[in-house]
């Protein structure tokens, strides 16, 4: 941006709305032309020497930025108080600052306010987009590319300092039955009910994520394998001692879970499916089906 605004300072200075000063030889010897009537030029449209460098006015035009982002706007695109308020703001010699120069500096004020304004969109827009691509498309909680991610920073973590780290394996149990029974839309509800539980239940450093279907991740940080796996069993008795209630009738839900111990240099995918059947022993040994 900085360099756009030098090329249209400098532009403006090519088409004749500011002219350089002369230096000390060619203003003599232009005084001495004129002063025998000889080489006398037309002045330039705007007869503006600028006492200020290039760099200098840029570094002017960028502070006043912030002044001029908090202006408010008005109809038809102008800036609040005028355009010459904001030239004013500049600090320039009063000289210089001829009706032209002000005019074109005018210009330029409004243009980085209207180029600031469409970054400042960008921006939300593509932290919009961010969290869109990173959050699941039914709980609010991470999708599985980005839980993947996640469990793949983790790993590193663990391999960079040593730290235990551990990832945990959900999957809801008779959801399939709730389908059935209730409809699609209670086994969709009964799925937030769980992902918000997990999340409510766990801590901010943790993770949680919604691996597909009736399945569900959470990365423990700074916790081995035997705590995990007491950290599992509670928060599937949280899940299991929280009513849900779907249109006036209450449903019981239980999860199946699993814990796995991560180790430096391990694959995701690998350390995926070691809780993914850690999680399913669990199932088999409590009796519990889908």
């Amino acid at each position: 941006m900085a360099s756009r605004w030098l090329s249209a300072y400098r532009q403006i200075c090519k088409s004749g709305f500011a002219a350089p000063a002369e230096s000390g030889d060619n203003r003599a010897a232009a005084l001495a032309g004129r002063s025998q009537g000889v080489g006398r030029s037309r002045p330039p449209p705007l007869a503006f020497s600028m006492k200020i460098r290039d760099q200098e006015l840029l570094a002017r035009l960028r502070a006043l930025g912030s002044k001029v982002r908090g202006a408010a706007r008005v109809a038809g695109g102008a800036l609040a108080g005028g355009a010459d308020d904001a030239v004013d703001l500049l600090g320039l010699p009063a000289q210089d600052l001829t009706p032209r120069v002000r005019s074109a500096l005018g210009h330029l004020i409004e243009e980085m306010a209207d180029l600031r304004a469409e970054l400042t969109t960008a921006h939300t827009r593509l932290a919009e987009l961010e969290r869109l691509a990173d959050e699941d498309s039914l709980a609010p909680i991470n999708n599985r590319r980005a839980f993947l991610r996640d469990l793949a920073r983790t790993i590193g973590y663990v391999e960079r300092y040593g730290a235990a780290c551990s990832l945990l394996y959900f999957d809801v149990n008779g959801l399939k039955t709730i389908n059935d029974t209730h409809g699609h839309a209670a086994g969709d509800a009964a799925l937030i009910h769980v992902a918000e539980l997990l999340r409510a239940n766990t801590r901010n450093s943790d993770v949680v994520g919604r691996l597909g279907g009736d399945e569900f991740g959470v990365l423990l940080t700074r916790a081995d394998e035997a705590n995990a796996l007491n950290k599992a069993s509670r928060l599937a008795q949280v899940i299991a001692d929280t009513q849900f209630v779907w249109e006036g009738k209450p449903i019981a839900i239980s999860v199946a879970c699993g814990a796995h111990g991560l180790s430096a240099g391990e694959d995701g995918q690998v350390a995926l499916a070691a809780a993914d059947r850690a999680m399913y022993q669990q199932k088999r040994a409590s009796g519990a089906g889908k």
